[in-house]
């Protein structure tokens, strides 16, 4: 077997496990890790063209930056879990999984874009404009459609309108 096909073997075996671990997620947390690479070596590459000195330190904290974006979507994993886990004792039947983190990988690869389009604007490098606004919009809708659900929701508690309760 050849070093390349070695290689190959390796990244289909390794996103093979990844997708199996999960699920749904697997494709967003790709599409982070990729773009948050794309942005951090877009940045340094700004760095110069801002006149700003880059040094390992300041390194380092981009770097961390990068590996709390994949903490963020841990965390909405595990609210997702547990809502789940929650669910089964209130007699809620619910069978979706990843909600958050679906939600908050979105917003993050939306913010990852914007970066990368701002660091490029600071390089001069031209991109069609409609890209910028585009990604400002969907992340503006993720924004507005969480919190529009997580206010009807908080609203239908408080009128005692629960979806699932018996008021018989």
């Amino acid at each position: 077997m050849e070093y390349l096909d070695k290689i190959k073997l390796v990244v289909a075996v390794a996103f093979t496990a990844l997708s199996g671990w999960l699920g749904m997620l697997a494709v967003p947390v790709i599409l982070l890790f990729v773009l948050a690479t794309f942005d951090y070596i877009t940045g340094l590459a700004a760095a110069k063209y801002r006149g700003n000195k880059i040094s390992s330190y300041k390194g380092f904290q981009g770097i961390m930056k990068k590996v709390c974006l994949f903490y963020l979507i841990a965390v909405g994993a595990i609210l997702d879990y547990t809502l789940l886990y929650a669910s089964q004792y209130i007699g809620v039947d619910a069978k979706v999984n990843f909600v958050i983190a679906s939600f908050v990988a979105v917003w993050l690869i939306c913010n990852e874009i914007i970066s990368i389009l701002e660091n490029m604007k600071d390089m001069n490098v031209n991109f069609p404009p409609f890209l910028e606004k585009l990604t400002q919009n969907i992340r503006t809708q993720m924004e507005n459609e969480s919190e529009g659900k997580i206010q009807s929701d908080t609203e239908d508690k408080k009128s005692g309108n629960e979806t699932g309760s018996s008021n018989s």
